[in-house]
């Protein structure tokens, strides 16, 4: 008689007793499984743990393998909307239900909740992140709004703690709508002519908005700078942001925290010599510091395993908020999938590689399911969306009016952007 196995035998690591099979070059028979977990095994092998044979098969009968394959596809709706957004492959999902919801009453209510989620969750995917992005298109100076229409920051916001946690409630709603296939379709797709770089498309639009945001936030902050015509207001508006960076990084926002500290550090900004000078700066060099790319962002990293810790033991929602420094964790996961063969020299699938980039969209999966706790203000975020910014030249000529250029270098390029921008000689 076949040995039959239970449907805990098939899904707990360590108990598989495979079929016999005659071990390939450099796999020993019966071992791709190593401390209770998949180490390395070929494909061939994988199959044969889940195909039955004459001499051995799983447990068949849906009243057992049923809750297993209810959970499987429960995780798989939950965490992969995106997969079902065919109509064929709804068809496939529909043709399962089929199946096994005749079986038991429990089986068929469980089936109708997961269909009824997984079409809430795709028409809220159907809507994607239009309306997100407001003015996202910098405007050239010349076409600076008027100040009775357009309204610096601290007029919207003066408290540095409440901006702080406004920025959150704007990355965390941007977070929920990027699903973890965008990141393997942004590598899969990747940009030939730029071997470091995810190639975005229809199938990443939430990934490239969320980046197109962290552009957004540099701009602003470096055009609320640079606005002001007097140095004074200047350096109010740069210790402001310096505050509002701190309590970033408090919360666990390092995505908004870096698009502050990288806006402040943009040349028409970091060029205001007389600005600066009005400045404490103390607490800004502190921040640079916990942000500095040196030795691969060493100090943000470790900043984010003591927020990633303090997440899981946490006994608010406050402290439950990690945001990661978004294009950081991008490269990861992309010199993770390039740096990594997806098999071993023996030409077995490369568990360990698998398993971290698990990890590493794990939590990133885990991070963004966080429900912001801060009460929303429709009227800042609001001005985050739509106020315009300034161009990279507009934010030059900007700077120049503000504090007039100390070279030939940058007198030439005032000239030249006079010129070209405001059509002065």
């Amino acid at each position: 008689m076949p040995r039959t196995l239970s449907t805990s035998d098939m899904v707990t690591p360590g108990r598989l007793s495979p079929p016999p099979t005659e071990p390939t070059d450099g796999e020993q028979a019966g071992q791709p499984f190593l401390d209770g977990a998949p180490s390395s095994a070929s494909l061939d092998t994988l199959i044969q743990h889940l195909v039955p044979t004459a001499d051995y098969y799983p447990e068949a009968r849906v009243r057992k393998f049923g809750p297993k394959l209810l959970q499987l596809l429960a995780e798989w709706t939950e965490t992969f909307p995106r997969d079902f957004q065919e109509e064929s492959t709804i068809g496939h999902l529909k043709d399962v239900v089929g199946r096994i919801a005749p079986c038991d009453e429990a089986y068929r209510k469980r089936m109708h909740q997961l269909l009824q989620a997984l079409h809430q969750k795709l028409a809220a995917l159907g809507q994607g992140s239009e309306g997100f992005m407001g003015a996202d298109k910098p405007i050239s100076y010349r076409t600076k709004p008027p100040a009775s229409i357009h309204r610096e920051l601290l007029g919207i916001c003066s408290d540095p703690y409440t901006l702080a946690q406004q920025l959150t409630h704007v990355e965390l709603e941007r977070l929920r709508h990027i699903g973890p296939e965008e990141f393997v379709q942004a590598f899969v797709n990747k940009d030939p002519l730029a071997s470091t770089k995810p190639c975005f498309n229809d199938k990443t639009n939430n990934l490239e908005a969320y980046v197109k945001w962290f552009n957004r936030l540099c701009y602003l902050v470096a055009t609320e700078i640079c606005m002001p015509a007097k140095k004074k207001q200047r350096a109010q508006v740069i210790e402001f942001f310096i505050d509002v960076a701190r309590e970033c990084f408090n919360i666990g926002n390092f995505n908004s925290l870096m698009a502050i500290i990288s806006g402040m550090n943009m040349s028409p900004v970091s060029r205001l010599k007389k600005t600066w000078a009005k400045v404490k700066t103390a607490k800004f060099f502190i921040l640079e510091h916990q942000m500095d790319p040196t030795g691969n962002f060493c100090n943000y990293r470790t900043a984010l395993r003591g927020a990633a810790h303090r997440s899981l033991t946490a006994h608010s929602s406050r402290e439950k908020i990690v945001i990661p420094f978004f294009s950081l964790l991008i490269k990861d996961i992309y010199f993770l999938n390039e740096g990594c063969a997806n098999r071993l020299p023996n030409g077995h699938v490369n568990f360990e590689k698998f398993l971290e980039l698990a990890k590493q969209v794990g939590e990133f999966i885990t991070w963004k399911q966080v429900e912001c706790p801060f009460e929303q203000d429709p009227s800042i975020t609001h001005y985050l969306y739509t106020a315009p910014i300034f161009s990279e030249d507009g934010l030059y000529l900007a700077s120049y009016e503000s504090e007039s250029p100390e070279n030939q270098t940058e007198k030439e390029r005032w000239k030249s952007l006079r010129s070209s921008i405001l059509g002065k000689t």
